[in-house]
């Protein structure tokens, strides 16, 4: 049984900036959940910016609707399927819910002794990484990074976007690297469908797909712009559960999607979108939240079901931090190792996690 909770939030610096459409980020204010009992602990990794620029959800505003409405309905017995039956009523807030239901899981997986992999319905053991390169100041150093994480063995490039440093950038690593380079883009919905023709000259440059190329909530004209454009629509920031997923398969909208657990509200919900698109033979890939190994352990397990068919995310540790908050995830041969230990299969440095930890606060349970 669960006899306490606890909030710790902590600082890490990036190794480097990283810049997309909607702005830059150099660091990443972490929030994670701590679920204790019977000398077990389970966590979770809230993957909310600091400010509320990739979607309404900011690492402050989590803290505060958790506190507020989320952990009161939390009890020695809940498990992370009561508690997502429990937070229903409340609108929005995946990011808050997903940081918590995690934390449960991950609790009750450690006591029944069971991986997140093998619960979600694992069926691969290494995950092929992908790698997401930032906007940067030139060109020339564009290319200079991408060839770093091609010499770092990584199996596909996202490059961001937005109107201004798209189809030249594109063109560039693309004439480059050559046609055999699996290689995407990411506009963090910088476009409006007015830029449907131009978006259509990316076309010539053979990309997997383009990723959210307008705001969330215009689904309907995402599907409009696939219509234009030939290259694969993926849709990110508008799936926010299996129901916009379904919706947006059905109208055209996208023909891949990429799975961000918190973004949909956990991975119970991640993986209802992944059996949904299974089913219907649709590419889906694991999206990244700049996470720790903590939240990247569980990513790794998410990503392993049968339909990730495309490389994620799921990059290694040294591309985002200098030291992780766990033993670091290592590249090798362009894959990741999916954990294997009970719940997300890995723990957290503690030592090191405490020295970068600004508070942490404890909610003991009495019923």
């Amino acid at each position: 049984m669960i006899s306490s909770i606890r909030l710790r939030r902590a600082h890490i610096d990036l190794v480097s900036p990283f810049r997309t459409s909607f702005g830059v980020e150099t660091a990443r204010d972490l929030l994670y959940i701590e679920v204790s009992g019977d000398g077990v602990i389970g966590w979770g990794e809230c993957v909310a910016m600091s400010e509320p620029m990739y979607s309404s959800e900011y690492v402050d505003g989590c803290e505060e609707v958790l506190r507020r409405y989320m952990l009161p309905l939390v009890h020695r017995n809940t498990t992370a399927e009561s508690f997502t039956d429990s937070v229903r009523g409340i609108r929005g807030h995946y990011m808050a819910k997903a940081v918590l239901e995690t934390a449960l899981l991950d609790f009750q997986l450690r006591r029944n002794g069971m991986s997140l992999g093998t619960f979600l319905g694992a069926t691969q053991t290494r995950v092929r990484s992908g790698v997401s390169v930032g906007i940067q100041p030139s060109i020339d150093e564009l290319l200079s990074v991408v060839q770093g994480y091609i010499d770092d063995g990584y199996l596909r490039i996202k490059l961001k976007i937005k109107p201004g440093f798209d189809l030249e950038p594109v063109r560039a690593v693309r004439t480059t690297f050559g046609d055999d380079l699996l290689l995407q883009v990411d506009a963090n919905s910088a476009y409006q469908l007015s830029d449907a023709e131009h978006l259509a000259k990316l076309d010539q440059f053979n990309l997997l797909l383009i990723e959210q190329p307008l705001p969330e909530e215009q689904v309907a004209s995402h599907a409009q712009l696939a219509k234009v454009v030939r290259t694969p629509m993926c849709l990110d920031e508008s799936i926010l559960s299996v129901e916009v997923a379904r919706e947006a398969l059905d109208s055209g909208a996208c023909s891949i999607i990429n799975i961000k657990p918190g973004r949909v509200g956990g991975y119970l919900e991640a993986k209802k979108i992944h059996d949904l698109c299974f089913e219907r033979g649709v590419a889906v890939w694991c999206g990244g939240m700049l996470e720790t190994g903590i939240g990247r352990a569980a990513n790794l397990a998410l990503a392993a079901l049968p339909g990730f068919t495309l490389p994620g995310d799921t990059s290694a540790s040294a591309r985002y931090f200098a030291r992780d908050v766990t033993s670091p995830f290592i590249l090798r041969d362009g894959h990741l190792d999916v954990p294997t230990g009970p719940g997300i299969g890995i723990d957290p440095d503690l030592d090191y996690l405490d020295s970068i930890t600004d508070r942490v606060d404890e909610i003991v349970l009495t019923k």
